[in-house]
């Protein structure tokens, strides 16, 4: 039987959904298991475990950690100030940097591509890179050290470069040339257009690294207007474990230390659930970059 014939078969199609509905099911658990738990008592969830539903429903971990909603708010705004600038000038330069390494008449291309990727294999150590952006660069507690550290990354580059070399042929660009076209115009409304899918998935892993990031803002920041969620989130959990410890030792209150974590969690990965739909449809297409068509 054909591929084309068995992918038309009745019982085949079922087993396909039947597989992937399964799959999507097991998926979601944990994530159900998760809000449920966020949504249950303390001695609840240390008493019973964790289930599909809340136990002793209550508020408190998410009571404790918007005690402060000025505080809350503000590191929303910071992380996404600079996952939205950050992506966006991060997937400009990124795609750029690309199509230059990808022109086959730039003088030192190899040159240069070997020289970006070196710096994923040796660099010049922690104590030197602070130094550069405290003294020299003078970024610390800024906006834009939380925006510059995490925006480059060289396999991102390269991975842009393969997918325009097998997108976008050489003779479209030679074409191009030939009608009167500039270097910006084909960038602009070649490159970048035809390059969707890729820069979907690229942009999505971008953003992930933006949101996720508390180590820039650990280093390089001290003013509790720029710090963003994921490290306000950090010291508010080493916060939670120190004062159940105290709570515990002197037998004061009951502290939200579990729930706590899985509301942590929720608000953490919220926005980010919420926009994967978004780009999903461009995703798909640019996880398969070099995939072989049958």
């Amino acid at each position: 039987m054909g591929i084309n014939k068995l992918n038309k078969a009745p019982g085949f199609t079922a087993l396909a959904y039947l597989i992937i509905g399964g799959m999507a099911i097991i998926t979601v658990i944990p994530f159900i298991v998760l809000i449920a738990g966020s949504l249950s008592s303390e001695s609840a969830v240390l008493k019973y475990g964790y289930w599909f539903w809340p136990r002793d429903f209550s508020w408190d971990a998410y009571a404790f950690i918007f005690r402060y909603p000025a505080e809350v708010i503000s590191a929303y705004r910071v992380s996404i100030i600079i996952t939205v600038v950050g992506t966006a000038i991060g997937l400009f330069v990124s795609t750029m940097a690309a199509y230059v390494l990808y022109r086959k008449e730039v003088k030192y291309r190899n040159a240069l591509a070997f020289y970006l990727f070196f710096t994923t294999l040796f660099n010049g150590g922690l104590a030197p890179f602070y130094i550069l952006i405290t003294k020299y660069l003078d970024l610390k507690n800024t906006l834009p050290v939380l925006v510059l550290l995490p925006m480059f990354n060289v396999m991102y580059i390269l991975i842009l470069r393969s997918f325009i070399r097998g997108s976008i042929p050489e003779p479209l660009i030679e074409s191009a040339k030939i009608d009167g076209a500039g270097e910006y115009r084909i960038f602009f409304q070649m490159v970048l257009p035809l390059s969707k899918p890729a820069l979907a998935s690229i942009g999505l892993f971008t953003a992930l690294a933006y949101w996720n990031d508390w180590w820039t803002a650990m280093m390089f920041v001290s003013k509790d207007h720029l710090i963003p969620l994921q490290y306000m989130l950090y010291k508010m959990i080493s916060s939670v474990n120190m004062s159940a410890a105290m709570a515990q030792y002197a037998g004061a209150m009951e502290q939200p230390k579990e729930t706590f974590k899985l509301a942590m969690t929720v608000i953490a990965t919220g926005p980010i659930l919420a926009l994967f739909p978004f780009v999903q449809k461009y995703f798909v297409s640019g996880v398969t970059i070099g995939a072989v068509k049958g």
